[in-house]
């Protein structure tokens, strides 16, 4: 499990340079930009931040993203 105090200071690597940037715990396993609507997979308790990753699954709707996330590739 992700703790608290790293979930309060990541932020979405697109959009933290002109916005907050901020992230939303999505079913345990995803961290959801609520600006660009980037989602992000926890993989293994790590979060993986990496724009590319957030491109993946931009378009897919919150309540359709696996749990657990696929294995990144």
């Amino acid at each position: 499990m992700v703790s608290q105090d790293l979930l309060d200071i990541l932020r979405c690597p697109a959009c933290v340079r002109e916005k907050d940037g901020m992230l939303d715990l999505v079913k345990g396993t995803w961290l959801v930009c609520r600006d660009c609507g980037r989602k992000y997979p926890i993989s293994d308790d790590i979060p993986v931040m990496l724009i590319d990753e957030g491109d993946k699954w931009v378009t897919v709707a919150v309540d359709d993203l696996p749990v657990p996330p696929p294995p990144i590739a």
